[in-house]
């Protein structure tokens, strides 16, 4: 019993080993007008309690960023709370800072350590997956947990829970150059880009004559739908019209001109429009 009970005090001496006694001070900051007395005051407590800040940013010590990193969005939070504490309310200290340091290194990570723009449901999820993830992990020996247990864990759905997932791995990307898998084995992620798709332009062609085709006379659609559609020679084109075939190859000929002025000038005629 006595063992158990200097192990508590124990571990309590430890976990305020970094929060000094500073009431004094804050007391006496109150109390000055902006100026360089109160600023290097600020200071001193600062450095003070910077121990604490570094202490909680090693919580986020597996998340990605550096500890250097980490380390100095914490100390900016410290700053933040020196400079905005109150004494008079009557709040300690670290009731103050420690959720505004947590919160700026929270804030670091959701606005400043995303690669691409996730939206903000997207980010709350991949918490919400990543904690009951740890969670279920603690209970059976860091067993990973499938998207059905986090689903039933958490309340979320097993699409919402994919969601949260996918963002798991946002904050850094890879490099085109980079081979997933084994090295030995493995493909550059450029082999997996494909490339320009040319049938995109054909698409738009068509959508672009298609209505420079109804506006045709009929007997010219008609033979451009013999020659282009039914694949006709011009000879047998000529045969069923009762014309010659260089007659019918002149219609062709100026009936596509056409078109394509017509299509080439839609573009400049759209930009003066607007």
């Amino acid at each position: 019993m006595q063992a158990d009970r200097t192990r508590k005090t124990r571990t309590i001496k430890r976990s305020y080993d970094d929060s000094p006694d500073t009431a004094e001070s804050f007391r006496r900051i109150a109390a000055l007008p902006n100026g360089p007395e109160r600023a290097a005051l600020c200071q001193e407590v600062v450095c003070a309690w910077m121990p604490m800040a570094v202490r909680l940013a090693r919580r986020f010590r597996h998340r990605g960023e550096s500890a250097e990193d980490l380390a100095q969005v914490a100390q900016l939070g410290l700053v933040k709370a020196v400079s905005r504490f109150d004494p008079g309310l009557g709040t300690a200290f670290p009731s103050f800072a420690i959720p505004t340091i947590l919160g700026e290194v929270k804030r670091h990570f959701r606005d400043d350590l995303w690669v691409v723009h996730v939206p903000r449901r997207v980010q709350e999820l991949r918490g919400q997956v990543r904690s009951a993830d740890h969670e279920l992990s603690a209970t059976r020996g860091g067993t990973i947990s499938g998207v059905q247990e986090i689903a039933a864990h958490t309340g979320l759905t097993e699409a919402e829970v994919r969601l949260g997932q996918g963002a798991l791995e946002a904050y850094t990307a890879w490099s085109l150059d980079a081979v997933p898998g084994h090295p030995t084995d493995g493909h550059p992620l450029t082999d997996t880009l494909g490339d320009v798709e040319p049938d995109f332009d054909l698409i738009v062609d068509r959508e672009a004559l298609r209505p420079l085709l109804r506006a045709l006379p009929e007997r010219e659609r008609e033979i451009l739908y013999m020659r282009f559609y039914c694949e006709m020679t011009q000879a047998r084109i000529g045969a069923r019209l009762g014309v010659s075939q260089m007659h019918v190859s002149r219609l062709i000929t100026r009936t596509c001109a056409r078109l394509h002025d017509q299509v080439m000038a839609e573009p400049r005629a759209f930009r003066k429009a607007s």
